[in-house]
């Protein structure tokens, strides 16, 4: 029996390597989280200036990818040696500060690092070793880097959520995850759904409750695992969303006039609804008798 055979074969294995695996994802989920942003804002401000005929203006540094300029402290620029940049372990050999400037590096790195490790374990863990777990695999990751943008910025970028839903429909051609008219409808009545709760708090209130990508997202959600979940999921986001804004008013005090980012919300119960969507709907319709 070959070595690939074994770890698929054994949980624990899987889930192990996935975790790894994960953890080097998520150094790169945290490039992602902060740099697509800021390019799309320069695309925005160079297509504005094109648009008003206006002297185009170089950004500086004049490259600025997904993988240009190299990681680097962003408080001394001092490069990151590749041995300091080993995900969660470099954090905490260097006890949370820069190198070179002894600047204290944000605890959000490691965090989005060990998220991402944990939830790419889990995904093994519960799925196995199958075509669906590769792909849940790419879904929680996904997930995990709308919900860092929406969070920073409020934003959940058409350039990540509109080609994940269509990867959704084509996985479900081949029913993956379910038929490919549970797809269909799932991405419909998502993205319905939310667009008529927004144009109808609108009218009684005249304030936008949520944005456009919340409609996208949960379209993806539902392109991805069907129809069926989107009331697990828009009742578990919303239960969420609202254990976390009302601990967030008494705790630390925040305005509750402040704008709370949904998508995170949306991104979390739909990772629920993923691994133990059909557990939680067997346990809904016994408990109503059918």
């Amino acid at each position: 029996m070959s070595a690939y055979s074994i770890i698929l074969d054994n949980p624990s294995l899987l889930s192990f390597f996935a975790g790894i695996l994960g953890l080097l994802v998520g150094s790169f989920l945290n490039v992602l989280i902060y740099r697509l942003p800021v390019m799309m804002q320069r695309g925005w401000k160079q297509e504005c200036q094109e648009f008003l005929e206006l002297p185009i203006t170089e950004p500086s540094p004049k490259v600025f990818n997904l993988c240009l300029p190299a990681s680097h402290c962003p408080n001394c620029d001092a490069g990151i040696k590749s041995y300091q940049n080993i995900p969660v372990f470099s954090y905490l050999f260097l006890k949370g500060k820069c190198a070179a400037c002894q600047q204290k590096i944000s605890l959000r790195y490691p965090f989005v690092e060990a998220l991402t490790g944990v939830a790419s374990a889990v995904v093994a863990y519960q799925m196995g070793g199958g075509l669906e777990t590769l792909f849940a695999l790419f879904l929680t990751w996904t997930l995990i880097a709308l919900s860092g943008i929406d969070i920073d910025h409020q934003l959940l970028p058409d350039n990540i959520t509109l080609p994940v839903l269509w990867l959704g429909l084509l996985l479900n051609l081949f029913g993956i995850y379910t038929d490919i008219t549970s797809s269909l409808i799932g991405a419909m009545a998502g993205y319905l759904s939310l667009w008529s709760i927004y144009q109808l708090f609108k009218l009684v209130t005249g304030k936008e409750g949520m944005g456009y990508g919340d409609f996208k997202l949960l379209a993806l959600l539902g392109a991805w695992l069907g129809w069926q979940y989107l009331v697990i999921i828009v009742l578990l986001s919303s239960l969420v969303g609202a254990i976390i804004g009302i601990s967030m008013m008494i705790i630390l005090g925040r305005d509750k006039n402040i704008p709370i980012p949904f998508g995170p919300y949306l991104a979390i119960a739909g990772w629920i609804a993923l691994i133990w969507g059909d557990a939680i709907n067997a346990a809904y319709l016994t408990s109503i008798g059918l």
